[in-house]
């Protein structure tokens, strides 16, 4: 576990590292520099998970299931949101479905914390979260979508039962104006940071903006991205937006 700056939530905790490359909001994926950060310090979590392309680090497709990890929640007191698996996506294909059973094993025994899971692959989420797994209301269930050319995640995201679900516009890299949030408690965006960010155009927050207001869906601005994020700030139509879903019953 890490405490963490992600702004919509306070702590990380990474029972499984390493991911593989889905989309195009991974070209500048942020676990990606960072894993072989940590190889490079020696952290044997790390290592082989990433390898040199074009002078960057790009993600092997190798995993790293890490038993020891699952056991940290239940020595947490103090109640916390926690980002689940910052570093990977538990619903990639090789993450076996025993595993992921392990893992909901722990947030059930600990619901005094809410669980964020993420994921670029809501349609296995959804096939493997239908195979008796309880629906917990301390686990929000979402999925990245960064453009509209994987707007689909949004339909496959409302077959996925949950007690909360959330969507993550971020890096945003294009319109997703053909997408709909009924069904959908939250919305996070954020523009794509570091060297290499791409651009986000303000009208595209505008349209996400206006479908937040139409399904009732709560709207997170967590940042404008950019080379330096700190400098472009969080302010979008003159103010911070941090609202957050209600909790499920």
């Amino acid at each position: 576990m890490a405490e963490t700056t992600i702004e919509w939530t306070d702590a990380t905790w990474n029972p499984v590292a390493g991911c593989s490359i889905m989309s195009a909001g991974c070209t500048n994926c942020y676990a990606m520099r960072m894993a072989a950060r940590l190889e490079a310090m020696g952290v044997e979590k790390y290592r082989g998970l990433t390898r040199k392309s074009g002078g960057r680090p790009k993600w092997t497709g190798a995993l790293f299931l890490d038993e020891t990890a699952l056991q940290v929640p239940l020595r947490w007191s103090r109640p916390r949101n926690v980002f689940v698996n910052s570093m990977s996506d538990l619903f990639h294909p090789d993450v076996p479905t025993d595993f992921v059973r392990k893992v909901w094993s722990v947030m059930a025994q600990t619901r005094r914390h809410t669980y964020q899971i993420l994921t670029k692959r809501p349609d296995r989420m959804a096939t493997v979260l239908q195979d008796g797994f309880e629906v917990l209301p301390n686990v929000w269930l979402g999925a990245s979508v960064e453009d509209g050319k994987v707007i689909h995640r949004l339909d496959e995201l409302r077959e996925v039962p949950a007690a909360i679900r959330f969507v993550s516009f971020e890096p945003l890299i294009g319109s997703v104006a053909a997408g709909r949030l009924e069904g959908i408690s939250w919305a996070i965006v954020g523009g794509e940071s570091g060297p290499q960010a791409r651009p986000m155009d303000p009208a595209w927050i505008d349209e996400i903006f206006d479908m937040c207001i139409d399904a009732d869906t709560a709207f997170f601005f967590k940042q404008w991205g950019g080379y330096n994020k700190k400098k472009t700030g969080r302010s979008y139509r003159g103010r911070t937006w941090d609202d957050m879903p209600a909790a499920a019953a």
